[in-house]
């Protein structure tokens, strides 16, 4: 049966039936309202510097700085101005951190996807997700600010339904995945959340690798030598390390699920190497979510959910559970729209191959991010155990920062747990002693202004924006950084 002409109807395009443009346009708004946001801060900066010499200089930087940008600027540096240069790179790196700090405050309050704890989608997918067979979706993508995305626009899922921890190159620490595993199940245990332990459902972990389809020898995953076939190699001998770990320690390997996925970062668009009932996973075999898209383009919406439950199955690498082809159906069809998201807004493919991030990322935490190039990760205890992933991120920032003079903008996070006496105050030390490595590691670029670092922490129990306790920027401030 033809379904009649789609709703979204746009410059000659055709939305998928299966689209959601309304959750299109609010999405693409509010990836504007930030992304607008940091991209102001030059512009602002360089007509605030024209305009140091002037008489009334600190109080029209303020004004423009309040108008453009929101929040006013350090009046230590600006008082200095009419007698030497006023310092760019310390008022870049303030801004960025500013600006951040209004973005956190801004998600935890205002909702803006609409995933929070205990709303409608959260409570709707977790169900589905139990239904499907499966009491926790742990997903792991690349570290690449180019994935930052993937849970709240490529893959349509509620961030608080998600576990999610970036890695370079997808390559999770197989023992702390464990010990989350092992929290999991306690709770399951001690409180039947999500469920109940009897209940037979899975602990699901993901791998998400990323490659280029406009460039692909140069734009893939860095941490795998844009290498797509070593990037989903590499990834699912982690997963079957990870369960092999459960296996070996608790003996009860078929409570965790192992799910393959590739996502295009020129398109959005992923692949799913369908697994089968017995674990076993293709590497040569996936479902490619645009041939999905062409199939099915022509069918009414019920009738294109049958096929593409239909086209998973096919796709799998023996014969599927059930559960999981409902799973990854649902995050087919939640692509499908990020595809259309892209073609709308993005003429089919983002001009923005490479990267473009804003700010680097490091620690535990950052629940508010969710915007593609917005966000290099590196998720870390300790400087030493992440340096290749800093290193990495370090890289990437001198040549979009370092190069045009300007400092490399980091945000160092970690969540704490508000219930634990002390925590707060331990997670301040660690932030402060990830500072101090920073500034010991990359002391070149610290001691030449190149490097700044804002430290925060934030309550993980609470649905709260972070708090900034500390910072690089050597003066008082209004902001508390």
């Amino acid at each position: 049966m033809r379904a009649p002409r789609p709703r979204g109807v746009s410059g000659g395009r055709v939305d998928h039936p299966l689209t959601d443009g309304n959750t299109n346009q609010a999405l693409r708004d509010y990836d504007t309202q930030v992304k607008d946001a940091f991209d102001r801060i030059v512009p602002v900066l360089k007509r605030i510097a024209a305009l140091q010499h002037e008489p009334a200089f600190i109080e029209q930087a303020q004004q423009l700085a309040r108008a453009e940008l929101g929040f006013e600027l350090p009046l230590h540096l600006l008082d200095t101005a009419w007698v030497t240069q006023l310092d760019m790179r310390t008022l870049f790196a303030w801004c960025v951190f500013e600006t951040y700090g209004l973005t956190s405050s801004a998600f935890f309050d205002q909702d803006p996807l609409g995933g929070q704890p205990g709303s409608p989608a959260a409570e709707a997918f977790n169900g589905f997700l139990l239904s499907c067979g499966f009491h926790l979706l742990d997903i792991t993508p690349c570290a690449d600010g180019r994935l930052a995305h993937a849970i709240a626009y490529a893959l349509r899922l509620p961030f608080a339904s998600v576990r999610r921890r970036s890695h370079a190159g997808a390559m999770f620490d197989v023992e702390n995945t464990v010990n989350r595993w092992v929290k999991t199940e306690h709770r399951r245990y001690r409180e039947a959340e999500p469920n109940a332990a009897h209940e037979d459902t899975r602990y699901l972990k993901v791998v998400l690798y990323h490659f280029s389809s406009k460039d692909p020898a140069h734009e893939g995953c860095a941490a795998h030598g844009s290498d797509d076939v070593l990037a989903a190699t590499s990834g699912l001998h982690r997963l079957r390390d990870f369960q092999q770990a459960v296996e070996n320690s608790f003996c009860c390997g078929a409570s965790v699920d192992l799910l393959l996925m590739g996502i295009d970062t020129d398109t959005d668009a992923i692949r799913v190497h369908v697994p089968g009932l017995d674990g076993s996973t293709n590497l040569e075999r996936w479902l490619d979510a645009r041939e999905a898209y062409a199939t099915t383009a022509g069918l009414a919406a019920p009738q294109g959910r049958e096929a593409l439950e239909q086209l998973v199955r096919q796709a799998a690498a023996s014969a599927p559970d059930p559960g999981m082809v409902r799973l990854i159906a649902r995050l087919l069809e939640n692509n499908f729209s990020q595809i259309d998201y892209v073609r709308r807004y993005h003429d089919g493919a983002y001009s923005d191959a490479g990267h473009a991030e804003r700010f680097i990322g490091v620690g535990i935490g950052f629940k508010e991010i969710h915007l593609r190039n917005l966000t290099y990760f590196a998720y870390m205890d300790t400087v030493e155990e992440g340096a290749a992933d800093l290193d990495v991120g370090v890289k990437i920032f001198k040549g979009l920062n370092v190069s045009r003079g300007l400092p490399v903008p980091v945000v160092v996070r970690f969540d704490y747990n508000g219930q634990v006496p002390g925590a707060r105050e331990r997670a301040i030390v660690r932030a402060q002693r990830v500072q101090a490595a920073i500034e010991q590691r990359y002391s070149t670029l610290v001691n030449e202004g190149l490097l700044h670092a804002l430290l925060t922490v934030r309550d993980q129990g609470r649905h709260t924006p972070a708090e900034a306790v500390g910072s690089t920027i050597r003066f008082a401030s209004a902001g508390g950084h």
